[in-house]
């Protein structure tokens, strides 16, 4: 009866045991309490104190800063920054996360200059 039951996909819990603990490709332990910056699918960009996260790459974030972008240009930020406080970021929403620390902003090199 038991193997009539795996066949037909029952006893899934079983195999359980036999599975490896999942690990995911970055290890954030080293952000912890550290200031990040995230970028989310649909351009927003958002910057705070890393306070905790799992492994589908859900974040929370405390003292977060929003950064504005322009309307006319969406690749472009503004001057303009949005206090949020403490945030629950979706990890399949989040599309980049990098330390605060030595980021620094540079002109698009693909960009074709008008001349």
């Amino acid at each position: 009866m038991a193997a009539q039951n795996q066949q037909r996909g029952g006893n899934k819990g079983q195999g359980d045991q036999e599975r490896k603990k999942k690990e995911t490709i970055l290890d954030l332990s080293k952000y912890l309490d550290k200031p990040i910056r995230v970028k989310f699918h649909g351009g927003r960009e958002a910057s705070g104190v890393l306070k905790g996260y799992d492994p589908l790459l859900n974040l929370v974030l405390d003292n977060t800063t929003e950064y504005q972008r322009d309307p006319d240009d969406p690749f472009k930020l503004t001057e303009d920054q949005r206090q949020l406080g403490l945030v629950v970021c979706r990890g399949t929403s989040v599309v980049l996360i990098c330390p605060q620390d030595g980021m620094e902003a540079i002109p698009n090199p693909f960009v074709q200059q008008e001349g």
